[in-house]
């Protein structure tokens, strides 16, 4: 919104306070101010100035030799090379001394051996933008009114000496999109008083009623509460005067003509948009509002076909739609220079219907910025009343008698309950409750106030943003201004920022896993529904969440896996020749029993990643070595010793969907509530593979509830052995069915505190030992911490061992 200094003073005396000023206090009062740039570019010494004559200079066959009266006494001679310039015209003229923009100092000069005292000046030459100037005034030397006064200083002409406040408004603050309510917030901020327009002045009606010549229907109450329009016959279309084509230009607004700019400069006064139809072009008389008919086609002023659609709020008139409703009229009803009789709108359309016709149509508009944050019911009259009444005097129309309208529902007054206590308390301040009285008398709010000290404040309807007691408050605040309320130290308890066990341990899986190689990959959280049964036991019994408003298929359900979208970024690397991946992903997945929910879902957090290609690529001295399961599971391994999840981790063949039935295993943890199922790791399903087209994959996935509420990052320390260890290696002939880590379990079990470790180094499967047999290799480590073993106590240890192995596997030494 911009606003002109010089207009806003014709509401308020702002006596001695200057623009930044103004801007400065405006801004600490809540209502920021971009910045107050100057009409003046730099114009000095430019006065109007009376063609007198023109002709032809006598060596130049584009230049003319102009006589002008610049009101000084004495006739200046100026050349000129503007083909619109001609005599009897009233024209800006820099005399000798001026300064234009840019730097430009008028001089005496002779151009092609003709003098010239000064120069006739254009609008861009002035410094005006002429994109905002009638079309008329755009090209060539800016022609002024016939009635402006020779002589006069152009700064005065053209509203030029003036500043323009640029307000950056919040959404809620919409009564600042008018020159009223930016002086109802300047009277307020200042306590000067305020002077209103008479809305009513220059309104002369003819005894002809306006309701016998036109008639308001509105179809869809819901979506217009109020319609009225005025009558007006006879106007003249022509040129508006200049003072309201200077403010139309100082706030952006291009001058069209008389009609449409009193629409236009009333649309800023009061913020109610309004506008004009040619009453000869609305068939019988007749205007409804009503929603489009399915198909319904209207060709905007901006000579654009709208194809509209069924929820679109329109004007209509008995035949057709004249108007989109609060966006823009249409063409078919459009004023033109041989327009006679008009009919002038003004209503209250509802909000959320304009914002979604505009939006929908791309075409926004001065008018549905206002309609889109709902405009003050109560200015609907006075507004058609202020322009009926300019219309009568620049134009030179009758504004017919009463008006037209529909009214479905009035307005309300709002009204608030306050408390000093509720004041003070939230502002931290020790305000009275004259003080109190005074800003609110300030606001030009009605208040009240009962014996136990609650004031009932009623909210004027130019203010839709206040409706509760807070709202108020912030009023005070700002009207008391922000820097008088007293600083405070904070009270209470301290305590020392950290991040949560489950941040934490977060942080260091991701660190654990990108210091193993992985490299994190970011997908969406949403996948199509096909994807989400790639992997059931992943997903559990849930039901795939399907999205709203899906920006695609692919896209249209939340996941409830991790694995499908790395597989499509594992694919989407491959086509683009980058074979050897490494990826990561800790993120959300979604979980519901629900086919409609009526509760969030559960939101579960976990890891994955996906190994494929080469873990090492050939070189001159070495092959090329193929990434494997052990590289899925060691990777998962560290991460759960860096966890201090090692003794609580176990592992199992599992055979879930999407994964190698022979080369998976499940991750096991030990919790209170006994042994659970933490995720999967192996080597993708060979059909998958194909699928994605990748070569021999290996992926894992693990929840991460259970690694937050289980991990123990506390590190023991513990002194180096001063004690040798024995090592003893053992290989027994054991069925092939027989996993190895429950060899080690039985082993641990029955060699006593004595062993300090056993590891699996070798495993054979041949046929000297048997088709269905295999030879498994251990070794075993023995230490005592406080003296040295005897080998008569390692024997021993070692006897049980082997007992227990061929007792529980049936177990051979191989010899």
């Amino acid at each position: 919104m911009n606003v002109s200094y010089r207009w806003l003073s014709d509401y308020i005396d702002l006596g001695d306070i200057t623009p930044q000023e103004l801007a400065e206090m405006m801004t600490r009062g809540g209502i920021e101010i971009d910045s107050v740039p100057s009409r003046n570019a730099g114009v000095s010494g430019v006065v109007v100035g009376y063609v007198k004559s023109r002709e032809k200079h006598p060596d130049a066959d584009k230049l003319s030799v102009c006589v002008i009266d610049a009101g000084t006494g004495e006739d200046l001679q100026i050349v000129c090379g503007a083909s619109n310039i001609g005599a009897n015209m009233k024209v800006p003229v820099a005399m000798v001394g001026a300064k234009l923009p840019g730097g430009l100092d008028i001089k005496r000069a002779k151009l092609r051996g003709v003098e010239s005292q000064g120069m006739i000046c254009s609008a861009r030459e002035l410094g005006i933008n002429d994109k905002l100037l009638p079309k008329e005034q755009q090209e060539g030397i800016l022609v002024l009114p016939a009635d402006t006064a020779i002589g006069r200083d152009i700064l005065d002409v053209l509203a030029l000496n003036d500043s323009i406040l640029e307000l950056d408004l919040t959404p809620n603050r919409s009564d600042c999109l008018s020159m009223l309510g930016v002086a109802y917030e300047v009277a307020a901020l200042t306590g000067h008083p305020l002077e209103l327009p008479d809305p009513s002045k220059d309104l002369y009606a003819t005894a002809e009623k306006t309701t016998d010549l036109v008639r308001v229907s509105i179809s869809v109450p819901e979506l217009c509460s109020l319609y009225s329009a005025r009558y007006v016959k006879g106007v003249k279309i022509g040129t508006s005067p200049q003072w309201i084509q200077n403010r139309l230009i100082a706030a952006g607004i291009r001058p069209i003509n008389n009609i449409v700019d009193i629409t236009n400069y009333v649309m800023l006064e009061y913020g109610q948009p309004l506008h004009a139809f040619d009453a000869a072009k609305v068939a019988g008389g007749r205007i409804d509002v009503r929603l489009a008919k399915a198909g319904e086609v209207l060709v905007t002023l901006d000579d654009q076909e709208r194809k509209l659609e069924p929820h679109m709020l329109v004007i209509a008139d008995a035949d057709k739609a004249i108007a989109l409703a609060g966006v823009m009229g249409g063409a078919n009803s459009e004023v033109t220079g041989d327009t006679t009789d008009i009919i002038v709108e003004s209503a209250k359309f509802d909000g959320g219907s304009v914002r979604r016709t505009s939006r929908q149509l791309g075409l926004r508009s001065e008018a549905s910025a206002r309609f889109e944050k709902e405009v003050d019911q109560s200015r609907v009259r006075k507004a058609l009343d202020r322009a009926a009444g300019l219309i009568a005097r620049y134009a030179e129309g009758l504004v017919t008698e009463g008006i037209a309208e529909v009214e479905v529902s009035s307005l309300e007054p709002v009204t608030v309950e306050l408390s000093l206590n509720r004041i003070n308390g939230m502002l931290g301040t020790d305000l009275s409750t004259l003080e109190i009285k005074t800003i609110l008398s300030r606001l030009q709010f009605k208040a009240e106030i009962s014996g136990d000290g609650i004031w009932s404040v009623t909210v004027p309807s130019r203010r839709g943003d206040i409706t509760r007691d807070v709202d108020l408050v912030e009023e005070v605040a700002r009207l008391h201004g922000y820097d008088e309320i007293p600083t405070t130290l904070i009270e209470g308890p301290t305590t020392t920022g950290a991040l949560t066990k489950p941040q934490a341990v977060r942080r260091e899986v991701r660190a654990i896993l990108t210091s193993a190689g992985l490299q994190e990959a970011v997908c969406y959280s949403v996948t199509s529904l096909q994807r989400t049964k790639l992997f059931k036991e992943l997903a559990g019994e849930t039901i795939p969440i399907a999205l709203a408003m899906p920006m695609s298929e692919e896209r249209s359900v939340l996941r409830t896996a991790l694995l499908p979208s790395l597989l499509e970024a594992a694919a989407y690397n491959l086509t683009r020749k980058n074979n050897d991946l490494a990826l990561l992903e800790i993120g959300n997945v979604y979980h519901s029993n629900e086919a409609v929910l009526t509760r969030l879902p559960q939101e579960k957090p976990r890891a994955a990643i996906l190994l494929s290609g080469n873990r090492r690529t050939s070189s001159w001295n070495r092959a090329a070595e193929a990434v494997d399961f052990y590289d899925a599971k060691g990777i998962l391994e560290k991460m759960f010793e860096r966890l201090g999840l090692q003794e609580k981790v176990t592992y199992k063949p599992a055979q879930p969907e999407g994964f190698h039935p022979g080369r998976t295993a499940a991750i096991m943890i030990q919790t209170e509530r006994g042994t659970e199922t933490a995720g999967y790791v192996g080597q993708l399903h060979p059909e998958l593979q194909r699928e994605f087209d990748l070569s021999n994959t290996y992926i894992a996935e693990i929840e991460l509830d259970l690694i937050y509420e289980y991990t123990d990052r506390n590190i023991e320390y513990r002194s180096l052995p001063r004690y040798p260890a024995m090592e003893r290696d053992i290989a027994v002939v054991v069925d092939r069915g027989i996993a190895g880590g429950a060899l080690t379990d039985t082993i641990i079990a029955s060699a006593g505190e004595l062993l300090e470790s056993v590891k699996v180094f070798d495993v054979y499967m041949g046929d000297r030992i048997g088709l269905d047999k295999k030879s498994v290799a251990l070794a075993l480590v023995y230490r005592h911490g406080e003296r040295t073993l005897t080998d008569e106590e390692v024997t021993e240890a070692h006897a049980r061992v082997l007992t227990q192995l061929e007792q529980t596997f049936g177990a051979e030494l191989r010899k």
